[in-house]
């Protein structure tokens, strides 16, 4: 949809509203959407968007952060302004994700600090469960030959009562 917007001429007084439009996009893709969304911008056009991913909020010209919590524990403005801003707030979510990000350092998903365990204990991996894919998928082919042969004798069998009619 967005793609055959821009297409069109612009006007520079156009309002885009996007929900989350980083989801299923690959890295590269995003940083390109970033790009198309910048031109927009710079064209004189006015770009609102929903979203969670930081390196999309990291470039914002202005934020809104709403909270505190999602759902029923939401909906009040927590913090608005530059993403610096909003990263200086105390109560901002959006904030405390984004302060690392801004002074350079991504927040590793993975960095115990994050979580309430404790940093020290490893994660025990849980072994996966093996599945007999070759016996399903050879099964799976000799049930298809089988029903391939029966419509072959079927075929056969209605010709020779037709031949025998005739």
């Amino acid at each position: 949809k967005l793609a055959s917007e821009l297409q069109k001429r612009s006007t520079g007084r156009t309002l885009y509203v996007l929900d989350e439009p980083t989801t299923g996009l690959h890295f590269e893709d995003i940083r390109k959407l970033l790009g198309v969304l910048g031109r927009l911008v710079d064209a004189g056009n006015t770009v609102v968007v929903i979203e969670h991913n930081l390196d999309v909020i990291k470039t914002a010209d202005w934020l809104i952060d709403l909270g505190p919590e999602g759902g029923s524990g939401g909906g009040l403005i927590v913090a608005e302004g530059t993403p610096e801003q909003v990263a200086g707030v105390a109560g901002s979510h959006t904030g405390s994700f984004l302060a690392p990000i801004l002074q350079g350092s991504e927040v590793a998903l993975e960095d115990p600090s994050l979580f309430d365990r404790d940093a020290s204990t490893p994660t025990k991996k849980v072994p996966t469960k093996k599945v007999p894919t070759k016996k399903a998928a050879t099964k799976k082919a000799a049930t298809k030959k089988a029903t391939t042969k029966k419509a072959t004798t079927r075929k056969t069998a209605t010709k020779a009562a037709a031949r025998k009619r005739a």
